[in-house]
């Protein structure tokens, strides 16, 4: 994998993977991407929810897809394409921390260290983890047009 990140400031700005979110509210650093290609190979489709409980605050925990139940008040933000995974891997928040990020755009990133959820990529020595930036006026404006 490439060179990983030890900086977890959320506001730090990371390269996108072009494409990798199929909306414009969410997508994948190129680390991040390359590490679910590593994941799904051993763990089969998988999943990212974002609570903002417990378990590791607001970082996003990934699962194999559909080990994780989504309830009705679950937001889906997107579906994440990631070249060399054949099915795009859903993206959902809780309601409740939604309404703190939905003005904001959010890439998923991954970081060194072990994160202290249940996320799959946590043997790893890494956690994923979301920097995050306001949406510009004309951005905001294109998402509540939609």
């Amino acid at each position: 994998m490439t060179e990983v990140s030890t900086s977890t400031d959320v506001t730090t700005e990371v390269p996108e993977v072009p494409g990798s979110g199929t909306t414009q509210r969410v997508a994948l650093s190129p680390q991040a991407s390359e590490l679910l290609v590593t994941l799904t190979d051993m763990h089969g489709p998988l999943m990212f929810h974002q609570s903002g409980g417990c378990c590791d605050g607001s970082a996003p925990m990934c699962y194999p897809d559909g080990e994780f139940k989504i309830g009705q008040r679950d937001v889906h933000l997107g579906d994440l394409t990631v070249e060399g995974v054949e099915k795009p891997i859903g993206f959902y928040m809780s309601a409740s921390q939604f309404e703190y990020w939905k003005h904001t755009h959010l890439t998923v990133d991954v970081v060194k260290g072990r994160g202290s959820g249940f996320s799959v990529e946590a043997p790893e020595g890494v956690r994923f983890i979301i920097r995050s930036r306001l949406y510009s006026d004309d951005e905001w404006r294109a998402l509540e047009a939609r």
